[in-house]
């Protein structure tokens, strides 16, 4: 029985490696950071269509293994799930900076 599958949910795609967390670490600037913001949305946008293609082959019949539909689908929903969660903690540092009296 293959469970690699199984192994690759808990092995999410869309968290930045430990070699992009330390590279921030060191440089601390900003471009390290949007990168790393732009790499994590590209590969949302990546889980997201690839599950929208696995979902149009099963329905056209293509695809019958609806469990790997299912990991599919669960990838795209944490990938968004984050992306999200990353946007709303910017978009509060935002309004917080925007906020500071001079």
């Amino acid at each position: 029985m293959d469970i690699s599958a199984i192994q690759n949910i808990q092995q999410a795609n869309y968290v930045p490696s430990w070699q992009e967390q330390e590279e921030i670490e060191k440089t601390g600037g900003f471009d390290s950071i949007f990168k790393t913001a732009l790499n994590m949305l590209e590969e949302t946008n990546d889980l997201q269509n690839k599950a929208e293609e696995m979902e149009i082959q099963f329905a056209l019949g293509q695809a019958d293994n609806a469990h790997d539909l299912q990991i599919a689908q669960q990838k795209a929903n944490m990938a968004l799930s984050y992306t999200v969660a990353v946007r709303d903690k910017i978009l509060e540092a935002y309004n917080s900076i925007m906020n500071m009296q001079m």
